[in-house]
């Protein structure tokens, strides 16, 4: 939801601070607490986000980093925080489950982070023993069509807030379309920024960014990188890896409307337009808490 925050203001952005040491013994603990509850959970992988504008990207991003301590300045400081983190939690977890980490290749936005500051990002978070590195990109307030490719599709985003009375969201959400770069969608959008970050280091890299069909998937693993990653191809067509192993599809029938997107505020769940609705029992848990 969006709204006034207590002092009657929109953003945040005057009342936050520097985190201290205290801090960021506290987050990290709870990287720690979170990787360690995946892994009792069963699941064989963890991924820490440092990129889209999260906290840990936020301190890699000149953008926000305006520190003028260790933890600031250079690129090399600014992925400092990063690092402690992920090595902490292949500390923790590291021998029973891998340890990924999501980068920016590229915060798309002028003052953010740019390809150079991702190579040493990339290099740094390989020192303290990343497993893999997912290459993504953008920012997901300041630079979402970088992040997708394409721009966002603001008429469905409005109106799903619409729906949902969101009436503040909405506004922003319009206001946003008003300053973006208009930009058509292109397969493999990130490959340029993707290849000199596999220059780069040899920790194993996964590519992510418009890969629709067999083809790109193919081209990505020639030039590379160990595997790729799907998101709006797989929201289409969740079946779609067995059908290309199978050869009944070659390529994804996504259009890159982007009206996925605004589901992501819609209680049932994201979901394709261009599909049936979901079961809501796949987006229903019972609580067996006491």
């Amino acid at each position: 939801c969006s709204g006034f925050n207590p002092a009657g203001m929109m953003k945040g952005n005057f009342f936050t601070r520097g985190m201290n040491a205290d801090d960021m013994q506290r987050v990290t603990a709870q990287f720690v607490a979170a990787a360690e509850q995946a892994r009792d959970a069963g699941f064989d992988a963890v991924e820490l986000h440092m990129g889209h504008g999260y906290l840990l990207n936020q301190f890699i991003s000149p953008l926000n980093n305006r520190r003028e301590d260790e933890y600031g300045g250079s690129a090399e400081n600014r992925v400092r925080f990063p690092a402690q983190v992920l090595k902490a939690v292949k500390g923790a977890v590291g021998k029973e489950i891998a340890v990924l980490a999501k980068i920016n290749v590229s915060d798309g936005v002028r003052r953010g982070a740019d390809q150079n500051d991702a190579i040493v990002t990339a290099r740094a978070l390989e020192a303290a023993g990343a497993d893999m590195l997912v290459l993504s990109g953008g920012r997901n307030v300041e630079s979402t069509w970088f992040m997708f490719g394409s721009n966002m599709n603001r008429e469905a985003i409005g109106k799903m807030l619409r729906s949902q009375r969101d009436w503040i969201a909405s506004f922003m959400i319009g206001m946003a379309a008003q300053t973006e770069p208009r930009i058509s969608f292109k397969e493999m959008y990130f490959l340029e920024y993707s290849r000199a970050i596999r220059k780069a280091v040899s920790v194993p890299l996964a590519y992510l960014g418009g890969v629709k069909s067999l083809a790109n998937a193919e081209q990505a693993m020639d030039e590379g990188f160990e595997c790729v990653v799907l998101a709006r191809a797989l929201l289409h067509e969740p079946a779609l890896v067995n059908k290309f192993q199978s050869g009944e599809l070659e390529i994804s029938g996504c259009d890159n409307c982007n009206a996925c997107v605004a589901y992501i505020y819609h209680p049932d769940g994201t979901r394709c337009v261009h599909r049936p609705k979901n079961d809501p029992a796949l987006t229903t848990f019972v609580s067996t808490a006491r």
